[in-house]
């Protein structure tokens, strides 16, 4: 397996290219990613917030206000402030979540680490996550800066994504793979 190059294009690209130039310049690389990560657990936790940010129904100064009152409930830095609200501000609040993930690329390839997004039934222990990040480092002889996300539907196993490369080993997969076999045979 070989680490890709994971930089995002387009949009959410020159976003997080644009944040990343400043966090960096600013030194608050870490500050910013760890803002951006809290932002992303919550979107993830709350329906409503998901619903803000992704849905053209409400309106830029609605979407703004709460964003910002999101934002200033969770402590978030300036310059994430700034930066969201200028996304909010330019209707592109849609595009966070790749802006996010674009800003985690270029802080790995900073870093000479490679970002690895891994899926799980349950929630990972740290032993399992430091586990899961020395096999990483052997197949890639990078260092992984690991992301997790659990999707109960997946049953067991994980999905395992770095750069366009995914390892797939879910019982909901091998399931899914089981039944269309059986839909072959009979």
């Amino acid at each position: 397996m070989e680490g890709a190059d994971q930089t995002v294009s387009g949009v959410p690209g020159r976003y997080a290219g644009a944040l990343f130039e400043l966090a960096r310049d600013g030194d608050e690389l870490d500050a910013v990613a760890s803002d951006l990560d809290d932002l992303t657990k919550l979107m993830d936790e709350s329906d409503d917030l998901h619903r803000l940010v992704h849905s053209p129904v409400f309106a830029r100064e609605d979407q703004q206000r709460a964003i910002e009152a999101v934002l200033n409930k969770a402590g978030a830095g300036e310059l994430v402030q700034r930066f969201v609200g200028l996304v909010t501000q330019n209707r592109r609040l849609f595009a966070i979540v790749d802006m996010i993930k674009g800003y985690r690329a270029l802080v790995a390839r900073h870093r000479g680490e490679v970002s690895a997004e891994v899926v799980s039934a349950e929630a990972m222990s740290d032993a399992q996550t430091k586990t899961l990040a020395d096999v990483l480092k052997k197949q890639l002889g990078r260092d992984a800066k690991i992301t997790g996300k659990i999707d109960p539907l997946l049953l067991g196993g994980l999905i395992v994504r770095v750069g366009s490369r995914m390892i797939d080993t879910s019982i909901r997969t091998k399931l899914n793979n089981l039944r269309i076999a059986m839909k072959e045979v009979g």
